[in-house]
């Protein structure tokens, strides 16, 4: 099924864009909810016609991703998270936790124009901020220990160690007191 987007959906495509959806989503969803039309002869008319009329306010929105891009140039996210002894996370790293260390560098960033996976491992990534579609600018994710260094994750680990070789000792002692 051919339709008209009225509004940007992620992961679809964009406002006026003309996109295939599968049959049922476009008629139970996206043309009930207001967020498309069907691409009639007539509506791809009207639409050629609108964009005509509004080529000089894209330009203007075009421009204005432009800035707002510009404002994360050279930016990188640095997000510390506990991490267990074989360096993978208690729960994961997301776009919300992007946005949330964007914000606190005083830029704000919806959280559903950052595109990443979740990162569930200590180590460097990449998220992409997606301003308008000709507009996305890639910000460095660095997730790291908490505490800031690696070496916090092999105390860790040694303070295991003695837990272990302590077990074996405990149960020879009640071995000890039978003998007795």
């Amino acid at each position: 099924m051919e339709i008209i987007l009225k509004e940007d959906i992620i992961g679809l495509g964009y406002k006026n864009d003309i996109v295939n959806v599968k049959s049922g989503y476009g008629r139970n969803y996206l043309i009930p909810t207001g967020k498309a039309v069907i691409a009639s002869p007539s509506a791809k008319k009207i639409l050629a016609e609108n964009l005509k009329q509004q080529a000089h306010k894209l330009a203007a929105i075009l421009a204005a991703a432009e800035k707002e891009a510009e404002k994360l140039n050279g930016i990188s996210v640095e997000v510390e998270a506990k991490v267990s002894a074989t360096g993978v996370l208690y729960g994961s790293v997301t776009s919300a936790t992007v946005a949330e260390e964007l914000a606190k560098k005083g830029i704000e960033v919806d959280r559903k124009r950052i595109i990443m996976k979740d990162i569930k491992t200590v180590g460097e990534y990449a998220a992409t901020v997606v301003f308008h579609k000709e507009v996305k600018v890639e910000i460095p994710v660095t997730v790291l220990a908490e505490g800031n260094s690696a070496a916090n994750v092999a105390p860790v680990a040694e303070e295991a160690a003695p837990v272990e070789e302590a077990a074996p000792a405990v149960e020879e002692a009640p071995a000890a007191e039978e003998e007795a």
